[in-house]
């Protein structure tokens, strides 16, 4: 090797080591608010880096999904199977608005409800609300023994299963399209879907445990800010009718106030 070359080799290199920064200092919390039909309005905190340049952090927290349980929205722990998907659709100072954008079940109630010697019957459809969202649900219920039954098995013919599963798709179809996504939502929470299946279903073979395991949107219209503030105003807060007009004192007598 000849002498006098690589010499940068033996040098320090210029400066030094840059000093570590927490990378915290540079992020800020913002509140997710949820839709005003659940018992809980702010039910989670969420993290993004504060606006620098022309990286705006509103628009990097707007989509952002959250799985959250139904047990904490709703204060109610026997809800606590359910898990509802919200997604962050507008930005309001340091609230983020959610919406509705799927339900599904934990995994460890649907492993509980399959047994040996019964039939799953599973079935799907794709309905429209009247608001324009495209909405899949999944249904899932179990045959059970009849009453008195000696036989140790209770599985479905095929032939059973058929009209059972058109049966819960008739009863999904008709849920899904006769309202907004808004009162679908509040049925899913609130109304017993799967008992009713069930007990439609039975005429044909005898079902239990039968639910509405999933709901995924597939398709939402185009943002409109007054739609999502009519998911966030309280349904119970009176509205806003004005002061009743008083009668003055000088009054026609007769019909229609003519002599």
């Amino acid at each position: 090797m000849a002498i006098g070359k690589n010499k940068r080799l033996t040098k320090s290199k210029k400066g030094g080591r840059k000093k570590a920064l927490d990378p915290f200092l540079k992020k800020e919390w913002y509140s997710l608010i949820a839709p005003s039909m659940f018992g809980v309005k702010e039910c989670g905190k969420t993290l993004i880096t504060k606006t620098q340049g022309t990286k705006i952090a509103s628009e990097g927290l707007k989509g952002r999904v959250f799985e959250v349980s139904l047990a904490d929205l709703n204060k109610n722990e026997a809800l606590s199977y359910r898990k509802i998907k919200l997604c962050i659709e507008d930005v309001q100072g340091y609230n983020c608005l959610l919406n509705f954008h799927g339900m599904d079940m934990t995994r460890d109630k649907l492993c509980s409800l399959i047994r040996k010697k019964q039939s799953i019957i599973e079935g799907s459809v794709d309905c429209k609300t009247t608001d324009g969202y495209i909405v899949r649900m999944f249904c899932i219920a179990f045959t059970r023994p009849q009453d008195n039954q000696i036989k140790n098995t209770c599985y479905a013919k095929s032939a059973q299963s058929r009209a059972i599963r058109a049966k819960m798709t008739a009863r999904m179809t008709e849920v899904g399209t006769k309202g907004d996504l808004r009162s679908l939502v509040k049925e899913l929470i609130t109304a017993p879907i799967g008992e009713q299946i069930a007990r439609e279903a039975s005429g044909i073979y005898p079902v239990k445990d039968c639910y509405i395991r999933k709901v995924k949107v597939l398709k939402k219209p185009k943002f409109d800010v007054t739609a999502l503030m009519e998911w966030h105003n309280a349904d119970d807060a009176p509205a806003d009718v004005g002061k009743a007009v008083e009668p003055k004192g000088d009054t026609l007598a007769g019909s229609g106030g003519r002599l």
